[in-house]
């Protein structure tokens, strides 16, 4: 049995779950060690992207047998994470830090990079305070992320060089006077992109601030890049980030937090009820907006699996296949809607639909609103026999949604 047949069994899997695919995460990783064996480069696992630390020791070259070097945080509490359950390197970006959060950052991170001049000038004392007391070999490094003011077509939203955005340092506002106590430089450009929009935006970060690049130990190329797509070039990106160590002499880091975890999850949904409205409704057992944020908000459609004479099949567009209709959430939102899909034949209380690539974003940022319960949470393997299994890794209740409130 192969699991996604397994996913429509209820006896094995509740619902709704979040079901990770181990051998998908394993495959991702190989793919990303490739990178890093023939370039040099150290790739970091994005947490804001994919935390769920129950599979680390599938990434973690420091708490498991996988081949990644860290993990990059975007709060003191991802830090800590990555700190216990990850292991290596732990890198720290936010677009402002406070003093209480870099008092606690100073005893979980590794690398600290700031999105100002001011913030560098108000936090570096206390950094070279802390340094002073480490031993030589595990001083905190100080970036500082740059935006090269150019994009590549992402979404506004997802843009961090849109016009306006607050993420990144330009070039007009470089200070040069303040680098002592910098060790590298960072910047972020991309959003689910390929290797040529790298190779552009390498084109502007060199235009910009490629005159302070010689001085840097370490350069980091952010994230964004969808290396564990099909289709990716990997060729152009070893080209270019051996081009950029040879030049720079710098340790090259990666932070994708989609590669790492890409079509690597699924969530298991059921058919409650199926409406007539303006055309037939089905409503499900979760909710998008609590569940499936990115429908609503980047918006993300994902592919859709049912099972028809007990094969697993792909739901098609609306109007692609015989019957159409809307799926949706059980929320008291009237935008719980997940999109308009198409079947062999209508939908019917109990049936069970599996939303495809779940493992990114959705299961980091799913909510309790209305109080619905989060989805179950658990993997899916191979037994010794080589026949898929499954292992429940957490399930919730009332007292989750009650203690976030007070």
């Amino acid at each position: 049995m192969h699991c996604q047949h397994l996913l429509f069994d209820p006896a094995r899997i509740p619902s709704p779950c979040f079901v990770l695919d181990e051998n998908q995460l394993l495959t991702n990783a190989a793919i990303l060690n490739t990178v890093q064996e023939r370039t040099g480069a150290k790739i970091l696992l994005a947490l804001k992207g994919y935390a769920a630390w129950a599979t680390f020791p599938l990434l973690s070259r420091f708490k498991g047998h996988g081949p990644l070097w860290g993990a990059c945080a975007s709060s003191v509490d991802e830090a800590r994470l990555g700190r216990e359950e990850f292991g290596g390197e732990v890198h720290s970006f936010a677009a402002a830090w406070n003093k209480r959060e870099v008092a606690e950052l100073l005893t979980l991170t590794d690398h600290i990079v700031f999105n100002s001049f001011a913030q560098w000038r108000e936090f570096a004392p206390a950094i070279e305070a802390w340094n002073q007391g480490r031993c030589p070999d595990r001083q905190i490094q100080c970036g500082l992320r740059i935006n090269p003011e150019h994009s590549e077509g992402a979404a506004e939203i997802y843009n961090p060089c849109a016009p306006g955005s607050r993420l990144g340092i330009r070039r007009k506002h470089f200070d040069p006077t303040a680098l002592d106590g910098i060790s590298g430089l960072h910047f972020h450009t991309l959003c689910e992109q390929g290797a040529d929009a790298l190779e552009r935006t390498l084109d502007a970060v060199e235009k910009n601030f490629g005159q302070w690049l010689p001085n840097c130990k370490w350069i980091n190329m952010g994230g964004g890049h969808h290396i564990t797509k099909p289709g990716y070039d990997l060729d152009l990106l070893c080209r270019l980030l051996n081009q950029w160590r040879d030049r720079y002499q710098a340790q090259i880091y990666l932070e994708p937090g989609e590669a790492v975890a890409l079509d690597a999850g699924w969530l298991v949904t059921t058919v409650l009820d199926v409406i007539e409205a303006d055309m037939p409704i089905a409503i499900l057992d979760i909710g998008v907006p609590c569940h499936m944020p990115d429908v609503i908000e980047m918006p993300y459609r994902p592919r859709v699996m049912y099972e028809q004479d007990s094969i697993a099949v792909q739901a098609g567009e609306a109007g692609e296949k015989a019957w159409t209709c809307r799926l949706a959430g059980k929320s008291c939102l009237a935008g719980d809607v997940a999109g308009e899909y198409s079947f062999d034949a209508p939908l019917k209380p109990g049936q069970r639909l599996i939303f495809e690539d779940m493992a990114i974003y959705s299961m980091v940022k799913t909510t309790t609103f209305n109080g619905l319960r989060l989805p179950s949470i658990g993997i899916c393997g191979q037994d010794a026999g080589g026949e898929a299994d499954f292992r429940m890794l957490r399930q919730f209740g009332y007292g989750d949604f009650k203690t976030r409130l007070s």
